[in-house]
């Protein structure tokens, strides 16, 4: 029990330093949010991985200190494969006039290519360390197996959760301001008094 309440702490630090973080990089908020429902994501999915494959017998995990880095190597992972792309979306508005939706798929058309180096790598490494220990009952077990489903998690969440979280943001915001200005542009000067014909 105290395992898991400081693992759930250390994760919720590790988001609120993340939003932090992506405040000062970024100046803007949203990138944060975004970036932090992504992992959400990925540390749901890992932690029902887990519990399927302990109530099946897959394997056997604990949330000893060894998952609980698995869980936070995994934030780190995922949140540095977002932040990648992020960087390039930034870029792109900068030199681009484009809606951030076509910017968004330009900037992870070009890095999809690292994306795919990067992950496919991490995913063999961690592939082969998982085969020579399934069923040892051992540590390395289950934190291989926590690890490679959260890399291909991380992988994919980047694009089909970060991304989509920002788009939507980013159109709240816009549309906060255009309520905004369409209100004060509501308010007129008062019209002036028009004299009757013939008077």
């Amino acid at each position: 029990g105290e395992l898991r309440d400081k693992a759930i702490i250390a994760v919720l630090l590790s988001l609120v330093g993340t939003v932090l973080y992506l405040r000062v990089r970024f100046a803007e908020y949203g990138y944060g949010i975004a970036v932090v429902v992504s992992l959400v994501h990925d540390v749901l999915i890992v932690f029902g991985a887990l519990a399927v494959a302990t109530m099946t017998g897959a394997i056997q995990a604990e949330l000893d200190l060894s998952m609980i880095a698995a869980f936070l190597t995994v934030i780190g992972y995922s949140q540095n494969d977002t932040i990648v792309i992020f960087d390039r979306v930034r870029e792109n508005r900068l030199h681009s006039k484009a809606p951030l939706r076509d910017i968004l798929n330009d900037s992870i058309n070009q890095t999809l290519a690292r994306t795919i180096l990067t992950t496919s790598t991490v995913v063999i490494v961690l592939l082969i360390l998982f085969v020579f220990n399934v069923g040892s009952r051992n540590v390395l077990e289950a934190f291989s197996f926590a690890m490679l489903v959260g890399v291909i998690s991380g992988a994919y969440s980047t694009v089909y959760v970060a991304s989509p979280v920002l788009l939507w943001f980013e159109k709240r915001a816009e549309k906060k301001a255009n309520s905004r200005n369409d209100s004060s542009k509501g308010v007129t000067a008062p019209a002036k008094a028009v004299a009757a014909p013939g008077a």
